[in-house]
């Protein structure tokens, strides 16, 4: 007697929507992984001056020096009123004649704030950056949205695809909605 047995086994799914698409060669969207980008110059102990300078229109070394002259309070500490009005003249005096007045300093001033102490970073905005993927064809780089508040440029991957490398450039503009956000995005493939 001959008997034979069917068995079905099922198998884990590995590949992705992306691979699959690839594969078959039809259009894959891909987000991109977008990190870091937050570092500073180490003369400038954290603070975003890169970002703060341009959104007052002056040069970095200009609002280091106007900030030399600062006294901050220690780190949790609130102000002294006194100290505080020195502190506004000491920076308005060097920046002034740069066309810094007073309540744009404080706007910029307290959109870029910082507190290192607890490890929070100032107002940014992540980008958002999408890669379109067919087999046989360049892949395509699409900005959703350039994000905002860089200060050194982040690191962007596309997941699964180690051979892709994107590249981009920060620009810096008085607008705190588009200071340091990316532009020339490319992505081109490593051989």
């Amino acid at each position: 007697m001959n008997l034979t047995r069917t068995f079905c086994v099922a198998l884990p799914v590995v590949a992705t929507t992306a691979a699959v698409g690839v594969l078959l060669g039809t259009k894959s969207n891909i987000t991109a992984q977008v990190s870091g980008g937050h570092d500073t110059n180490p003369v400038d102990n954290g603070r975003p001056v890169i970002l703060i300078a341009n959104a007052l229109g002056v040069p970095e070394t200009v609002f280091r020096e106007a900030f030399s002259h600062v006294r901050p309070a220690p780190g949790g500490e609130a102000p002294d009123p006194r100290q505080v009005d020195r502190n506004k003249e000491a920076l308005l005096t060097t920046l002034g004649p740069y066309g810094v007045r007073n309540d744009r300093l404080d706007e910029v001033s307290n959109y870029y704030r910082y507190r290192p102490e607890t490890g929070a970073l100032w107002q940014h905005r992540d980008a958002q950056i999408r890669v379109s993927v067919v087999k046989g064809k360049a892949p395509q780089v699409t900005v959703e949205d350039a994000g905002a508040g860089y200060s050194s440029l982040p690191v962007i991957t596309v997941p699964g695809h180690p051979e892709f490398r994107v590249s981009a450039r920060l620009r810096f503009t008085k607008d705190l909605a588009t200071n340091g956000s990316l532009e020339a995005v490319k992505i081109q493939v490593r051989k």
